[in-house]
Parts: structure tokens; sequence; C-alpha cells
């Protein structure tokens, strides 16, 4: 049984452990020397590894590693500009004798797949407006086979077995929520654009059924989930016969959703429920993020920095029961 979690490792502890290669690449350093550089990961979390000085025997041994790979390492737990970082020092490909449980490899949102999607579904078909029902409807009973594992993306938020639905889900209940108090807003088009908003992303990224994503598609790196959305939303709405100015606002929708130039989105939002969009999805992202965050933090204590919350540590009120209570780790 796999023994040790990356939720687990402490500075300067030495181990042996399985993970699941989420990326691997030998490298040149300053040195001139190769290394190996690779991120591993289980269910609880990811790490960055190293191991350095490659001698040239160990080479044909390791290109045999691909992304998605479970490997057994030993190694060091040391710290690298603040983030936690693996020296390895053995590395080997498991075989069947190791007698693994992928359970403890994949990340997976905490709700069946099953029970997402059929929430998800539940509100598609509540939708009134005739237009926006069937193209949501469509788009996920034709991507159900997909979405059943998808993550929402390659790294970051959500990226899990699952995560699409997750996220979709939240932010289904989040925009419902809002729609009631902010009630001049219309419904049917928040649930509509939360649903189609990422649907692309289901060809931008690379993702075997065990949701585990090995990257972008070629489609994906140089078009992007939010043109390939666009394009998509074009098509199926001329195919269902949705009129020209509805299949213009989703697209608008799709478009916007995240804001900035510098995110992908050429357009800001230019009507409240792609202004709502927006925020729906970034608040979700932040959520995940700040959860994953605290989760396995004692009482009182601090995160290391969270690259996608702008670098900062995360803190977790000592009077905050959000997770069992945790022995504080040692210093």
């Amino acid at each position: 049984m796999k023994e040790y979690f990356v939720r687990d490792l402490k500075s300067n502890q030495e181990f042996i452990s399985f993970f699941m290669v989420k990326s691997i690449e030998v490298r040149v350093g300053t040195n001139k020397k190769q290394y190996l550089d690779m991120n591993l990961s289980d269910a609880t979390g990811e790490v960055n590894a190293k191991k350095w000085d490659l001698a040239e025997a160990e080479l044909p041994a390791l290109s045999a590693i691909k992304e998605g790979d479970i490997v057994k390492v030993k190694a060091q737990v040391s710290e690298w500009n603040g983030q936690t970082q693996l020296r390895v020092l053995k590395v080997r490909k498991s075989n069947e004798t190791d007698n693994l449980e992928m359970e403890d490899f994949i990340k997976a949102a905490p709700e069946a797949s099953e029970d997402m999607y059929a929430y998800i579904m539940a509100r598609a078909e509540e939708i009134a407006d005739d237009d926006f029902r069937k193209l949501a409807t469509y788009l996920l009973e034709k991507n159900k086979a997909r979405l059943m594992y998808y993550p929402a993306a390659a790294k970051n938020h959500h990226a899990e077995y699952g995560g699409l639905l997750w996220h979709v889900k939240r932010m289904l209940m989040s925009g419902i929520a809002l729609s009631e108090i902010y009630d001049f807003l219309s419904k049917d088009l928040i649930v509509t654009g939360v649903i189609i908003h990422d649907i692309e992303k289901l060809t931008e990224i690379e993702a075997n059924e065990n949701g585990v994503s090995t990257g972008y598609s070629v489609k994906g790196q140089l078009l992007g989930h939010i043109t390939q959305g666009v394009t998509l939303i074009d098509e199926v709405c001329k195919e269902l016969g949705i009129p020209d100015e509805k299949a213009m606002i989703l697209e608008h929708m799709v478009l916007s959703h995240h804001y900035e130039p510098d995110f992908g989105s050429p357009r800001r939002p230019m009507f409240p429920e792609a202004e709502l969009l927006h925020y729906l999805d970034i608040m979700d992202a932040r959520m995940y993020d700040m959860e994953e965050a605290i989760s396995n933090l004692a009482p009182g204590a601090f995160s290391e920095r969270v690259r996608t919350l702008d670098g900062r540590k995360i803190y977790r009120p000592s009077f905050m029961p959000y997770y069992p209570e945790r022995e504080p780790e040692e210093e």
C-alpha cells in the first residue's frame, strides 16, 4: 500500500513511495549536466521532483517513463522558493508486483460524476426558453461520455477526475441563487451560459479516462477553448435553428468570460448575465484553490505560497472547523 502522500510530506524527510507522473523531462542545468525534472502527484496533491546529475547509463530506463505512469521514488523533501520539492535519489517505473490501488493516485471531484451530470441535466431541462434548453441539453447529451471523467484544466483548479462537472455544478448552484437576488437577470441565460462556457475544454485539453491530463491538444494550443467554444456554439446554433441574435449573445458569453485579453478574452462582458458568468467562473476557481490550500493545514497554520492566488500564503483560522482537527505540523 502507498504509505506517504503529498499532503504528508515534511521538510528534511527521507521516504520511499509511489506517485503518478504528471510531467517528465530531462533538462540541462547551468552546470551543463543533465537532470530529471518531474511533477509527481497522488490523490492528495502534486509536487515537483528533481534527480540531479544524471549518468548516461540511467537515461534508457528514464526514457521509458511517460506521463500517467506510476513510479516508485526514494527522495528527500526540501523547500525551494517557498514550495515543497523532492530531491530524488532513486526512481523506477512500477510493475504488477507492487499491487497498487489507482484510487491512491487519482484526484477526483467529491461527488460521483453520474450525480453531478444528473443535477446539471436537470437544470438544463428546466430552462424555459426553448432555444436555450435545446442547445444546453444537446451539448450535454452529445458530450456525456467524456464529461464523466474530464478535468476542467490540465493543471490548477479542478484538474481532477470529474473536475469539469464539479466546476459547472457549483457555478450553476451559485448562479441560480444569485439570479433570485438580482431578479432582473435571465436565469435561463445564466444557466445556459454556465453549461456552455467551458464545453470546448473537452477538445482543448488532452486527458485519459482517469481524468489525468497530459497537456493540450494542437488545436487547444493554437486556438484555446474560448475561440473553439465560439465556433462550436455558432455551428450548433445553426444546426438547431436557433436565431442569430440568441446565438451571438451566447457566443459573447463564451468569448468574454475570462474578462481580460491577457487571459484569452478579446471582449469584456457587455450585458449583465455575461458579467455574472465571469464572476461565477473566477469565484469557483478561487474557492477551489482556497479549499486546496487550507484542506491539509493545521489550525492556525499558513500554507505555502499559492501561485494561482497571486503567490499569497493562505491562513487557516484556529477557530474555523473547515475540516476535522489535525495535529499541528512540527516545525
